[in-house]
């Protein structure tokens, strides 16, 4: 990543298009005076248990019937191929796939294939088949009721905009932008959904497991911790996969083949993956964090410009800490899970258990899993608020949980404690100026950042 992209100025100059008011979420889980004498081992103040209302999805275990839903995927790779078969388990005979769009043909071929040998059948016309940085747009003006954006991260915002624009509903996979530009249009644009009476989701799936859902009713409805205090998050696993340069690959063809190894189209795994982790907290605070701190480096990641590991300390407004930790490195101690600390109990989810247990490690609820996966969930729960106009949109929620990732990835990289206001402020903009399948020079001045090294303008 080149240097310029992280200078003082870029992250601190520019008008605020969102304010951190407007942008943040709904009420906390419990209400902490910082300094207050806590009520609680390691409490941040005095805290006190208020629960908060929180809207649920449907969470049916049959979608509703109505009309033929027709959608097109955008993106065509791994997640699109996994998101267009959860979009059709999820539905039945009662959606189909009509159109598909990505810059490579071999990605569209792939997933066309699968679509066709799935159950469902489903046949995509050679006219509704297209090609091309600007193939969301074609895909988007085909006729389809429900649009699936699945690129990489980079393209999210501008997609989601124009689908917005053009009176769809939306499933987008996490992260939903990879910059706070981006992040503030997906919030603008999520706003104009809502207007439109749109649904909305995205790929926080966690939202749409019942087991999440039952343990944070426990925290919300049940008091079941006492009072939140702080909390700890993982994403730690082994290398992620990436791409050799070929001989034939352009530039933009191996970074875009290759895109969860580039900030500028991921995010960086912080962004990318660990933002799962981060949802929840977000969610289950019911807020979030006002600064980050943190630290990160490269070790074994074998190609793009980013770092293998990050941990990160975030402050919320009234003195709780939640600590963020993710690694993508092989053969070490890895996990993938949350822990909630209350004046009276812990959560946790460890082994993708969630359950709330005492100080002993007693066992005070477990939660009960869903035979549903929540890949397939979180599609039946659109196609529901669809049928049945259920208000639905996770836009804003998930765009401020990849806030969070951003302000952790940022003060990794340059050192330096980050707020939640210099980043909504931030004209900070990833990426090549423009996109073209060609050599733009971009990895010649992509580097891996370096601590400490900050110049302010």
């Amino acid at each position: 990543m080149s240097e310029s992209n992280f200078s003082r100025r870029k992250f601190l100059a520019g008008a605020a298009v969102v304010g951190a008011a407007g942008a943040m979420g709904a009420g906390t889980l419990s209400s902490c005076a910082a300094g207050g004498g806590g009520t609680g081992a390691g409490a941040a103040g005095s805290c006190n248990w208020t629960p908060r209302e929180y809207k649920y999805p449907p969470m049916l275990d049959t979608v509703p019937e109505g009309k033929v839903l027709k959608a097109g995927v955008i993106g065509c790779g791994g997640r699109g191929s996994g998101a267009a078969v959860n979009f059709l388990d999820a539905g039945g005979a009662t959606v189909t796939i009509t159109a598909l769009g990505d810059v490579f043909q071999d990605r569209l071929d792939s997933l066309r294939e699968k679509i066709k040998n799935h159950e469902s059948k489903t046949e995509v016309a050679d006219e509704n088949c297209f090609i091309g940085f600007d193939a969301f747009e074609k895909v988007i003006a085909s006729g389809v009721d429900i649009v699936i954006l699945a690129t990489p991260p980079k393209f999210r915002p501008q997609q989601f905009e124009a689908a917005v624009k053009a009176r769809k509903n939306v499933f987008m996979e996490k992260p939903v932008a990879v910059d706070p530009t981006g992040v503030r249009q997906v919030i603008a644009a999520a706003k104009m959904a809502e207007a439109a009476g749109l649904k909305v989701v995205t790929g926080t799936q966690r939202r749409h497991e019942k087991s999440y859902i039952e343990l944070f009713k426990q925290l919300n409805d049940n008091n079941g911790i006492g009072d939140l205090v702080s909390a700890n998050v993982y994403w730690n696993g082994g290398q992620l996969w990436y791409r050799d340069n070929k001989p034939s690959w352009s530039e933009m063809e191996w970074m875009i083949r290759d895109w969860v190894n580039w900030t500028w189209l991921s995010g960086d795994h912080i962004v990318e993956q660990h933002v799962h982790n981060l949802d929840v907290a977000h969610w289950y605070f019911g807020a979030h964090p006002v600064k980050a701190l943190g630290f990160g480096s490269r070790q074994r990641r074998v190609t793009g410009d980013q770092y293998d590991n990050f941990s990160i300390d975030y402050v919320m407004e009234d003195g709780r800490q939640i600590h963020s930790m993710c690694r993508q490195i092989n053969s070490c101690t890895n996990g993938v899970y949350e822990i909630f600390h209350g004046t009276k109990a812990i959560a946790t989810t460890v082994g993708h258990k969630p359950q709330i247990v005492d100080a002993a490690g007693n066992e005070l609820f477990m939660a009960e899993k869903s035979e549903v996966s929540p890949y397939v969930q979180e599609h039946k729960d659109l196609i529901t608020c669809i049928r049945q106009n259920i208000p639905f949109n996770e836009a804003e929620e998930t765009a401020i949980s990849v806030m969070m990732a951003i302000m952790g990835r940022v003060s990794a990289y340059t050192g330096k404690e980050v707020t939640f206001d210099e980043m909504m402020n931030s004209d900070m903009k990833l990426g090549p100026q423009k996109f073209i399948m060609g050599d733009l020079g971009y990895m010649a001045k992509a580097k891996v950042p370096v601590p400490g090294t900050l110049k302010r303008k």
